[in-house]
């Protein structure tokens, strides 16, 4: 079947009218904020063992259900730290309900096409003993969108670790001097915290990988397979806290249709555990 002019032109307008919708940006530092407390109570003093962190760009919160699937698989089952991308506030919800997990949502946008709320997400198994909300600079080029990242600070075996879960602007959206910007305006915000932090999430960009090392971040995923199409665009970055063993860091393959990203992972210890504590860490969980 072939369209006709004006079909085609219609089908043109359509796209580029809704790849120009403007956004409605959530700018109140405070608000709306999204929560719930569902992990199971642990004792610290009984739970030995490394830290395992994700990151899943779960695209506009659409498969849900697939999603969850995919969190349960091998690598990611047990995850203590997970941000989450593009998600809205029910998605959040339905993915801490079903895996354990405590969480905190702070949506940057109400997203211009899908019409609901748009943003990053922390979950964790451990508390969540204060969280907030960073606006990002530099609306992007078309939409106007903008981001933010969702901070969080979770108690883990008793260590407070700071942790930002972040989704930086397209390629199409911002250069790469705005995406450095808007790191920047994180990398900001953790500055005055002397423990350990993680900042993981959708970063649009490999090279930004280098803007953090420079910042005295450890790039856990520099070496791993491409997470979407041939793009290795999503990224976990620590500070204070070490690689538990040689396999660090990787990609899960098989998303399930959940998404047209592939969810990352990587297995930390605190900076300060040493190669002794390396050993037992990987040994015990």
């Amino acid at each position: 079947m072939t369209l006709s002019h004006l079909a085609r032109r219609t089908v043109l307008g359509a796209v580029l009218l809704a790849g120009c919708a403007r956004t409605t940006n959530l700018l109140d530092p405070a608000s709306p904020r999204f929560s719930g407390e569902y992990a199971l109570r642990v004792n610290d003093s009984r739970v030995t063992g490394p830290i395992r962190i994700v990151t899943f760009n779960v695209k506009l919160a659409r498969r849900i259900d697939r999603a969850i699937e995919v969190l349960r698989s091998d690598s990611l089952r047990g995850a203590d730290i997970v941000t989450l991308e593009e998600m809205d506030d029910r998605g959040v919800d339905r993915i801490a309900r079903a895996l354990d997990l405590n969480y905190v949502y702070y949506p940057g946008s109400i997203h211009p096409t899908e019409h609901k709320y748009f943003g990053p997400a922390v979950l964790s198994r451990w508390p969540i003993a204060r969280s907030w909300k960073v606006l990002l600079p530099h609306a992007s080029r078309t939409r106007h969108q903008r981001r933010n990242a969702t901070a969080a600070e979770v108690v883990v075996r008793g260590v407070r670790v700071r942790v930002y879960g972040l989704h930086l602007e397209t390629p199409s959206g911002a250069s790469d001097r705005s995406r450095e910007d808007q790191v920047r305006t994180d990398l900001a915000d953790a500055a005055p915290f002397d423990g350990p932090v993680v900042i993981a999430g959708d970063f649009n960009s490999y090279g930004i990988g280098v803007f953090l090392e420079r910042h005295g971040y450890r790039w856990l995923t520099r070496d791993i397979d491409p997470t979407i199409s041939i793009f290795t665009w999503d990224h976990i970055f620590v500070r204070r806290l070490a690689p538990a063993g040689p396999e660090r860091a990787g990609v899960v393959h098989e998303t399930r249709g959940a998404s047209d990203h592939r969810p990352v992972w990587a297995v930390v210890v605190p900076e300060a555990t040493g190669r002794a504590g390396l050993a037992k860490a990987a040994g015990t969980r």
